[in-house]
């Protein structure tokens, strides 16, 4: 995450915010600096995801996104999974120790299913793996040693997959601004499908998809995503709160431009 930092290190509630309109209240924390832990778990994740190319997210270079991913090895080699829960850094101080312990234990149940993992991780410079198996998280320090280590700080994400803002000429939906199931799409659908285009009434992004399967011959779009604070995202909240999906005609601009490269 890119972060403005405050004008001066001075203790107290301060602000971050990204380039996309936000703000946040963050209480008072020691100022943010790559850990030990962080700067380990960052260089063994550059070097499992080298050994997965092509990387299913997209090429290098990868931001590291905080995302609970787990890491395992087999007799194919390594794959990555993602898990229930993740945590973001600024996150942290709120984390209920108990249950981020629990965290922990599932995960140690995870990884003894794939016995080369602790091992891999080793072979590849990278100690802590078994520590923080074994080790239960209690207290401040044991949960930041937890969310900067290999089990949280894991997914290796392009900028703008991790942080971007849909706009002219930018089509990668970060996963910081827009709902995962919705910013995942991009790497598993058709080339020719247009997701994300702007709403033309609020020239705002929204995302739409098809209603039938490809070559059914049916254009008509399903609305998946809209901009917040628009005409539609209202109209997606009300079908969404009588289980009535917002279905736009064929004639429709967003759906003629959803299928228009096909």
């Amino acid at each position: 995450m890119t972060r403005k930092k405050p004008a001066s290190p001075a203790a107290g509630t301060h602000t971050v915010h990204e380039d996309m309109p936000w703000t946040e209240n963050v209480n008072d924390h020691p100022a943010r600096a790559d850990s030990p832990a962080y700067i380990r778990s960052r260089k063994l994740m550059i070097a499992l995801v080298k050994l997965c190319q092509p990387w299913v997210y997209g090429p290098p270079p990868y931001q590291d996104h905080h995302g609970g991913g787990v890491w395992l090895k087999d007799s194919a080699g390594w794959q990555l999974v993602l898990g229930l829960v993740g945590s973001e850094w600024s996150a942290q101080f709120c984390l209920d120790p108990v249950k981020v312990d629990a965290w922990r234990i599932r995960t140690k149940r995870l990884v003894s299913s794939f016995p080369e993992t602790i091992p891999g991780y080793v072979a590849l410079g990278y100690p802590d793996g078994q520590t923080l198996l074994e080790t239960p998280v209690t207290d401040a320090t044991t949960i930041g040693l937890w969310v900067d280590g290999i089990f949280n700080a894991s997914v290796p994400l392009p900028a703008g997959n991790h942080t971007g803002v849909l706009g002219p000429g930018k089509q990668d939906p970060g996963e910081h601004h827009y709902p995962m199931p919705i910013a995942v799409i991009p790497f598993i659908k058709h080339d020719d499908f247009i997701l994300f285009q702007t709403d033309p009434a609020s020239k705002t992004p929204v995302a739409v998809a098809p209603v039938a399967a490809r070559g059914a011959g049916d254009g008509r779009v399903q609305v998946l995503y809209a901009t917040p604070g628009t005409a539609l995202h209202k109209k997606l909240v009300s079908g969404h709160s009588k289980g009535k999906p917002v279905i736009l005609p064929a004639s429709h601009p967003l759906a003629k431009k959803a299928f228009a490269k096909q």
